[in-house]
């Protein structure tokens, strides 16, 4: 029996639970480095017997260590490794450190480094420095397995179908706490022959949706054969609007897979049907670019901010801020900020109305701020409250979120990461009354493809051109 995912759902994992998994990802984003360089002096002790070291060694180690900073910060190695295992990682290490020591190689034999610098050394400096993030990362999972067993840091699930496979998912997770996800329960479908033991059954599969929407559940197991697509296919039409993992488990007897990634959980292989980038490692590195380039840049507009304010009190009676309810990551709506641009009573009458070309409710003041995009400014202050990101899918109201979600496929999906100031569809000029199917596009790849350094360039572009565009209204 093999077990496949077939591409998770997850909004950032649900966001529950996932502060613990972050920090240690982060202590071992953090410390693979700092082990690298210990690990030098280490050997250098050894070898020596003091660290009173020649230039071309300290060079060396300052080059290797921007060198490994550069395999490390592109690698998966800090990502979620719930339930993976350890020799995987470890396997993935070993051939991290392979291509940094061939790089140190490398470059002292293009510098003509290689016969003033002891080779007993690079040895030890290699064998320590791997033993070391080994090691660290057996301390952390040591430390998760005995938080989760305790019943902290845990995931909630629900498995669809009920079989052999079903119930082996039941056992094995309910057997290993240290993964720390807990199974609420299965769903039946018409096609089942059995019941799932020491589970409980909470309905048939048409009542999947709603459940796990009512009770935030974070992951979905579908356990159903490959030829039940009738079946497949009413679970995932459940789960068109959800946030929460799916894991396809199916029957595979005689299926021979080829260049696909497989998770381990607890010792279950699966392919994640769709998954949030932003897990673990990736999630922390995101809060604190966005704290930090949003704190950075408030000091940095901040008179600019005022002349604005003092402009829009002017402009007519009323609030300089106008708070707007919006849809962002896991569906969760907050209230975002912008400077006001119509007067206090406008959709008085009209209600909630799409902003299109030619817009006449804007007072003068508004219609420059639209037009240059700087009534968003005040949404830096949303990034540093956490309620958005600078870069995301831009949100929307929900009265037009539930219009759209069965208008437009995977209109949802935008909702994995957290809404942002600017966005991939922005820069491309999707914006304002313009094709939602591609604004969709453009946000789906860039949750795909997101990394830290896609996000630096789409803020540089939209310095270069994103705040002025016919679109902006």
């Amino acid at each position: 029996m093999s077990y496949l995912s077939i591409r998770g759902q997850s909004g950032l994992s649900n966001a529950s639970g996932n502060k613990f998994t972050a920090a240690l990802a982060l202590i071992l984003r953090v410390g693979d480095p700092a082990i690298l360089v210990i690990g030098a002096l280490a050997a250098y002790e050894l070898r020596f017997g003091d660290l009173t070291m020649p230039m071309n060694y300290g060079r060396l180690i300052s080059i290797t260590l921007l060198f490994g900073l550069l395999v490390l910060g592109t690698s998966s190695l800090y990502g979620s490794w719930r339930g993976r295992g350890l020799f995987a990682e470890s396997v993935q290490l070993l051939l991290k450190w392979v291509v940094i020591f061939g790089g140190v190689l490398a470059y002292s034999t293009a510098v003509q480094l290689t016969d003033e610098l002891s080779r007993l050394w690079l040895a030890l400096w290699f064998g320590l420095s791997l033993a070391g993030v080994v090691g660290m990362r057996v301390m952390a999972r040591a430390v998760a397995a005995w938080v989760r067993a305790r019943g902290m840091d845990v995931r909630s699930a629900v498995i669809v179908g009920a079989n052999p496979d079903s119930q082996h998912i039941a056992d094995t997770l309910r057997q290993n706490p240290w993964v720390g996800i807990d199974v609420c329960g299965w769903f039946t479908t018409p096609s089942d022959r059995g019941t799932v033991e020491g589970a409980s059954p909470l309905g048939d599969i048409t009542h999947l949706g709603a459940y796990v929407e009512a009770n935030h559940i974070d992951q979905v197991w579908i356990a159903l054969p490959m030829r039940d697509e009738a079946h497949i296919s009413v679970a995932l039409n459940q789960l068109q609007h959800s946030t929460a993992d799916i894991k396809f488990v199916p029957d595979m007897f005689g299926v021979h897979l080829l260049n696909h990634s497989v998770e381990q959980v607890a010792g279950l292989p699966v392919i994640n049907l769709q998954q949030t980038p932003l897990q673990g490692g990736a999630r922390l590195l995101k809060a604190i670019e966005d704290r930090a380039l949003a704190g950075i840049i408030l000091l940095m507009i901040s008179p600019l901010m005022l002349a604005i304010a003092a402009a829009v009190k002017l402009s007519s009676p009323g609030p300089v801020f106008y708070r707007q309810e919006r849809m962002s990551w896991n569906n969760k709506t907050f209230w975002m900020l912008k400077f006001r641009s119509m007067p206090v009573d406008a959709e008085t009458a009209s209600g909630a109305v799409w902003a299109k070309a030619g817009e006449s409710r804007a007072t003068r003041t508004g219609a420059f701020l639209r037009k240059t995009s700087l009534d968003e400014l005040p949404q830096f202050i949303n990034v540093l409250l956490g309620d958005m990101s600078i870069v995301g899918p831009r949100p929307e109201r929900p009265i037009f979120v539930h219009k759209f979600k069965n208008e437009i496929p995977a209109y949802m999906k935008k909702h994995m990461v957290k809404a942002g100031i600017t966005g991939w569809a922005q820069i491309n000029g999707w914006r304002g009354s313009t094709d939602l199917h591609k604004r969709i596009e453009c946000d789906l790849f860039y949750i795909e493809n997101w990394s830290f350094w896609f996000d630096i360039k789409i803020i540089f572009l939209t310095l270069l051109k994103g705040f002025v565009h016919k679109n902006a209204y």
